[in-house]
């Protein structure tokens, strides 16, 4: 973990130093250097700031603790993703009013459940265009409506903290994140001042782009199921059950695949066991599938990350025609 940490942090910071330098390229240069960082971006959300906000990074909670403000350092939120993601995510994954990985714009229909509209007839299409705009969303307007929102619903409290402490931290991390990524390029770097711009946005869209093809194909195909809660919000299933229900593995034999991705290609092992850093996955994976095909539970897994994305692609076309999605 210490020297995958490194490596996300080199392949996103290196670049950036680089846009300070005259490599006579001009606009091209500078495009290609933020794309760079993009990847870099993605693979610290991956493979650094996941674990951490997990609180399996590392057995001290003190460096757990800093090393999820990795989040903030690429813009993000490390209170915003614990809440949406370990506490929403991971107890209703694929739950339909309560999963907010599936509760995109009315453009994506992530669930059967989800009311539907003329439009994600095509969304096998342009779905996978929009993915690119998933952080870029974070940066500019969604992390202070989900600050404000889980406040209002106690969930700040549930994390023994409060809204004044955890939206001045989101301040500082956005005006601090703009600050080096946009501003301090544009005064120093050779460039003209809007190549910046629009190698911040490029730098979003990649890291966006990656982010959503490893995380929906995980959760949004045909094999996995979504169920929804009762009326007193409780699942039908026991939480473990419901786990391997809604969860699909990909790519399991491809260790450079794996490395990259932090291990969120097992995302069954990592559903089952959150607080295990990733890198012992493969390590349990065998385990987990057997017990699970002794009690015949579902162990769904995709051979290849090409197949787990036709597989995606299948269920979004699926999703727009509520017919086969019923």
């Amino acid at each position: 973990m210490i020297i995958k940490t490194i490596c996300m942090f080199v392949f996103y910071f290196a670049p950036f130093s680089l846009l300070f330098l005259d490599f006579g390229f001009g606009l091209w240069s500078v495009l290609v250097l933020y794309a760079l960082m993009g990847i870099g971006k993605s693979g610290i959300g991956l493979s650094v700031m996941h674990d951490a906000n997990h609180n399996s990074f590392s057995k001290n909670q003190k460096v757990n603790k800093w090393m999820s403000y990795s989040m903030n350092i690429v813009g993000g939120s490390s209170i915003n993703w614990k809440i949406q993601h370990n506490v929403l995510h991971h107890t209703f994954t694929n739950v339909h009013g309560h999963d907010e990985d599936i509760n995109a714009p009315f453009i994506l229909r992530f669930s059967p459940h989800q009311k539907y509209y003329l439009i994600h007839k095509f969304q096998f299409i342009y779905s996978w265009f929009f993915y690119g705009f998933l952080t870029l969303g974070w940066i500019m307007y969604q992390d202070y409506g989900q600050l404000i929102g889980y406040n209002k619903r106690g969930l700040l409290k549930s994390q023994k903290t409060t809204f004044s402490k955890e939206f001045t931290i989101l301040i500082l991390t956005k005006i601090s994140y703009l600050a080096y990524i946009i501003a301090l390029p544009m005064i120093f770097g050779p460039a003209v001042w809007w190549s910046y711009l629009v190698g911040f946005a490029i730098m979003h869209y990649v890291a966006g782009f990656i982010l959503s093809i490893i995380f929906q194909p995980a959760h949004v195909i045909e094999e996995t199921e979504f169920p929804l809660t009762d009326e007193s919000g409780k699942l039908a299933t026991g939480w473990a059950e419901h786990q391997l229900m809604t969860t699909c593995n990909f790519a399991r034999n491809s260790r450079i695949f794996s490395w990259f991705v932090g291990g969120l290609n097992f995302q069954v092992e990592h559903h089952l066991f959150p607080n295990i850093c990733h890198v012992h996955y493969p390590g349990i994976s065998a385990i987990v599938k057997a017990t699970a095909e002794k009690f015949n539970l579902p162990y769904y897994s995709q051979r290849t990350f090409l197949s787990a994305l036709v597989a995606h692609g299948k269920m979004l076309y699926r999703l727009g025609n509520p017919k086969l999605a019923a």
